[in-house]
């Protein structure tokens, strides 16, 4: 199973978006499954249903910062690469989606009843947001095999 048929199929088996995109790549940098879905929990929905950076953005920048992130303050070459291709991934996204905001990809805020409601009663979970994480996928995968 490639790493995006992986984060698709995590998302459908209930995890949220961050933690599908770190959990199908963890094992590549050392990461377990459990520590990965741990880690990336509190950041769907957009920071805890809070409509902010979309849960699989932050996710995939989490995997970029595994694969080129710094150690040690000293590395300030690896810091920099960092932060160009995060740059460069929230550029891509927001070029093939509009935007890297969670109410904004979704059109409803997630932090009022109301919000939440209307994504439910739309199915935004399950018709929008897998196509987000496959999209990150994606995009991620494109990042990582040219650096």
């Amino acid at each position: 199973m490639t790493p995006n048929e992986k984060a698709t199929q995590l998302f459908a088996e209930g995890y949220n978006c961050s933690q599908s995109l770190l959990a199908s790549r963890a094992g590549q940098f050392g990461l377990s499954a459990e520590n990965a879905l741990k880690v990336s929990a509190a950041f769907g929905g957009g920071l805890g249903r809070q409509g902010e950076v979309c849960g699989a953005v932050s996710g995939a920048l989490m995997v970029i910062g595994l694969a080129h992130g710094q150690t040690t303050p000293q590395q300030k070459e690896a810091k920099e690469h960092t932060y160009q291709l995060t740059r460069r991934f929230i550029a891509e996204f927001t070029n093939r989606k509009g935007s890297i905001q969670c109410r904004d990809l979704l059109g409803c805020r997630l932090d009022t009843p109301e919000g939440l409601q209307q994504a439910q009663e739309q199915s935004l979970f399950k018709t929008v947001c897998p196509q987000l994480v496959a999209e990150a996928s994606q995009i991620l995968d494109e990042i990582l095999n040219e650096n």
